[in-house]
């Protein structure tokens, strides 16, 4: 392809153009600034390509998700989670030799040191859990200080065994019960829910409808390419921070409302809703009303313009999950109510506002009796791989450097400074 071509002043640029393995078409800029003495703005970074990656692609016209070049249905339908960590961290699918050694490592290290479990004595009560979560994969580092750069994979292990450990015990804090250990025989979303649901004076046995949505809902939230906590996690790592630190950035760049707290808003919206009669067409006819400042939660998508392919596959899970568990709630009922207009109103339809992956696994968690506070957490959990699939790919790299942003200044120009005295 021919290169592109920047007049400025006068002067032509010649730019390469990069083309992606899927047809995407970047413009290199690396030397602009060197023989212009110019920068490009692009506030939000929405126009931007931070870095080449062969991990996660998206088109998001088409309604397309891919992991390492396999399809998100494919994957949801036919894979554990465990193998797509596997799959997204290493770049294929593992063997069953491999798979099992995955497994078993995984299993191994599910537990942490027991002096960890004395900082969640600090914690208040009504601690976030996500506050929780980020400190506590910090603080790892500190029990792992001597991280071999040549070969993370320990760390890579320790890091995905015991985050759902710690997540279990950042609710177990918050709800006033105690630690529930991780038992080996148990597969990776069954324990995690047994650490969740189990208490110590009676047994507990996990629900299989629960741990097959729960494989399902960490799948489709395992990556989504350069998205706000992915690129936190690649800035971090950037300046050679260690995984521990780097994902523990990621992980409060998604406790923001704006990225990984969408699911909890759908609760919150559904609970605003019942409060005030449980009446849903008033809300919906005011999400029609551009003035009414009301917005329905859980519909439309930034990236997908048609619909969001984890929706589609959530849906199915979310009907499986309430038709088998027989649950009666009203905050679900009013959802499935806001789906069927969503999915039959032409005022819908005509802007594409269909239901989204939040909407989807806001109410699947709660019919699996996981608190709201703790939504931002499991998209966490499920995120995991990919950041760490980002941040292993960028260490890769022998031409990754420190991601440093510029920016074009507007404060005030050079000024003489003021003597105190003489400030007005």
């Amino acid at each position: 392809m021919d290169n592109a071509k920047l007049v400025l002043n006068g002067k032509d640029y010649d730019l390469p153009v990069v083309v992606g393995s899927e047809g995407e078409v970047g413009i290199d800029i690396t030397t602009l600034r060197a023989k212009s003495g110019a920068i490009t703005l692009d506030s939000g970074y929405g126009n931007t390509g931070a870095c080449k990656s062969a991990i996660c692609f998206i088109d998001g016209e088409e309604g397309i998700l891919r992991y390492r070049g396999y399809d998100i249905a494919d994957l949801a339908e036919n894979a554990s989670f465990v193998e797509v960590a596997h799959l997204l961290i290493y770049g294929e699918l593992p063997n069953p030799a491999q798979l099992g050694v995955f497994r078993e490592k995984l299993t191994r290290h599910s537990m942490i040191h027991e002096d960890m479990k004395k900082f969640y004595e600090g914690y208040p009560p009504t601690a976030h859990p996500m506050a929780v979560l980020s400190s506590m994969v910090a603080s790892l580092s500190t029990y792992y200080p001597n991280m071999d750069r040549e070969d993370p994979d320990q760390d890579i292990i320790r890091l995905l065994a015991k985050t759902k450990t710690i997540a279990a015990y950042a609710y177990k804090k918050s709800a006033g019960q105690p630690t529930i250990y991780p038992i080996n025989e148990l597969s990776y979303c069954a324990n995690f829910l047994r650490m969740m649901h189990a208490i110590p004076c009676e047994e507990y046995k996990v629900n299989d409808v629960w741990v097959r949505a729960l494989n399902k809902l960490l799948i489709l939230h395992a990556d989504h390419e350069q998205n706000c906590s992915t690129s936190t996690v690649r800035i971090v790592g950037s300046s050679q921070a260690n995984l521990y630190a780097s994902i523990s950035a990621g992980i409060c760049a998604l406790w923001g409302p704006l990225h990984g707290g969408a699911n909890q808003s759908v609760l919150e919206m559904l609970e605003q809703i019942r409060n005030d009669g449980s009446d849903y067409k008033k809300y919906v006819d005011m999400a029609k009303n551009k003035n009414s400042g009301f917005k329905l939660m859980g519909f439309g998508h930034r990236v997908y313009k048609n619909f969001d392919p984890r929706a589609i596959i959530l849906k199915k899970t979310c009907d499986e999950v309430l038709g088998q568990l027989g649950i009666n709630d009203p905050l679900l009922d009013i959802a499935k109510k806001l789906e069927e207009v969503a999915l039959h109103d032409e005022f819908f339809i005509e802007r594409k506002l269909y239901p989204n992956v939040d909407f989807y696994s806001g109410i699947i968690y709660r019919a699996m009796g996981i608190p709201t506070n703790m939504f931002t957490v499991m998209f966490a959990i499920g995120r995991l791989p990919g950041w760490i699939a980002h941040w292993r790919e960028q260490n890769a790299d022998a031409n990754s450097r420190i991601n440093r942003p510029r920016q074009i200044y507007t404060g005030a120009t050079l000024r003489p400074f003021v003597p105190l005295d003489k400030r007005g």
